[in-house]
């Protein structure tokens, strides 16, 4: 019997026995699991029912990942995993730039990727329950930076910015401590909790894409410093 209330992970991939294989290791770990092997359909269902969690090969017939992604991006947050090959640093850059909250590299472990998999659930879970009325907390206001985690907006000079989750966490994290400069590992930390290891480059491709959001709002946006050999800092106005 199908429990209701277990998360659902969209996997999207023109390779069949890839996705069916981890279909198979998710169902075990209790999750319910849809599967599209055309990405045209994926995208079509999911923008209709949505799916928790997203995990999506980058290079398809058709439709690529990445257009998926930003289709998909004009309608929903959904909490997004791309798979790649691991000479496709180009495309990882271009995911994370256009909203995708992490990446792995093909061939995977499966192990791996349900421990991503339960650390983006977690991450999401988190941001919902702060929102709980006995929970709300004043939003966190930085010079022309305000951020409202009860609520998962951003604004900079009054100018909504959209964020995903992993994003959200990693600005919130700069913000919480004005000129205090946070490692790569220290950011690491907040987005990718319980050991599930990532590499330096996903962190910087999130900042990349942080400055990038927030310069559409503010051309002259300059707030998040690069510390080389250091780390990253938020500067208040």
């Amino acid at each position: 019997m199908t429990d209701t209330n277990a998360p659902s992970v969209a996997l999207i991939d023109d390779d069949r026995n890839i996705i069916t294989s981890l279909a198979i290791a998710l169902q075990g770990e209790g999750f319910v699991t849809r599967l599209y092997t055309d990405p045209e359909a994926g995208l079509k269902a999911l923008s209709e029912n949505p799916a928790d969690v997203i995990v999506c090969d980058i290079k398809m017939p058709r439709l690529d990942g990445i257009e998926l992604l930003r289709r998909l991006r004009e309608k929903s947050a959904t909490p997004f995993i791309f798979l790649t090959s691991k000479t496709d640093e180009l495309d990882e850059a271009l995911g994370l730039a256009m909203g995708a909250d992490d990446y792995i590299a093909k061939p995977f472990s499966q192990r791996l990727l349900i421990a991503r998999i339960k650390a983006l659930l977690r991450r999401t879970e988190m941001g919902k329950a702060s929102a709980a009325p006995e929970q709300q907390s004043e939003p966190m206001v930085r010079g022309r930076l305000e951020m409202d985690p009860d609520r998962h907006l951003v604004k900079w000079n009054q100018v909504p910015v959209t964020l995903t989750v992993t994003e959200f966490m990693i600005l919130e994290a700069l913000a919480q401590r004005p000129g205090v400069v946070k490692t790569r590992n220290q950011l690491m930390d907040v987005a990718y909790q319980d050991d599930v290891y990532v590499d330096d480059r996903t962190i910087d491709s999130h900042i990349k894409r942080l400055r990038r959001k927030f310069r559409e709002a503010d051309p002259d946006f300059n707030a998040i410093d690069t510390l080389y050999g250091a780390g990253y800092r938020f500067s208040e106005d």
